[in-house]
């Protein structure tokens, strides 16, 4: 019986890594840059006041990701938001392994075509150390998500986590994966 390998994953292996290893002239398959891993996260600031807010954000983020989640909380205290340190105020899941490769397949061709008015994700994203980092303003563009059963349209955060060196290298990496850089 063969194992099953994602798409995206099976692309990597095959034809993208020996392609940075002669663009970037790496001496060794080791200097090739991977990506490690995929954090999904929402804050859910009005949870202070209502928890089933948080609840619903939870269970949509599990249905997006296919992962249990954890709930987050404050670390400080802020009195202008009646905030106390130790609230629940988001959830965070962190994907590695199929999961990421099939959620980065999902996100790049699915999801991303759903975004209203949507020109490209920005080449710029990038932290300076090969990661990078993606805001989405609402969560119905996954087709996981029944638009008649959202309590509230909310964002999320995505952060690819590689191991590249410099942001040129992690950005002609995602590109070759397919990710649709704006011109």
């Amino acid at each position: 019986m063969e194992q099953y390998v994602p798409n995206l994953k099976k692309l990597y292996k095959e034809q993208i890594a020996s392609e940075l290893q002669e663009e970037f002239g790496y001496k060794s398959s080791m200097q090739i840059p991977k990506i490690e891993k995929v954090t999904v996260s929402v804050g859910v600031g009005e949870a202070i006041q209502n928890k089933k807010l948080l609840e619903a954000a939870v269970k949509d983020l599990e249905l997006i990701t296919g992962q249990h989640v954890v709930k987050t909380k404050a670390r400080k205290s802020i009195s202008n938001f009646k905030l106390r340190e130790g609230m629940e105020v988001g959830a965070k899941v962190t994907l590695r392994g199929d999961k990421m490769w099939e959620f980065l397949d999902r996100f790049m061709n699915v999801a991303l075509a759903r975004v209203k008015d949507f020109k490209g994700v920005n080449p710029n994203a990038f932290d300076g150390h090969g990661n990078y980092s993606i805001g989405i303003t609402e969560q119905i563009i996954f087709p996981e998500i029944d638009y008649d059963k959202i309590e509230r349209v909310s964002g999320l955060n995505i952060a690819i986590v590689t191991t590249a060196d410099t942001d040129q290298e992690a950005r002609v990496m995602l590109k070759k994966l397919g990710m649709p850089f704006r011109k």
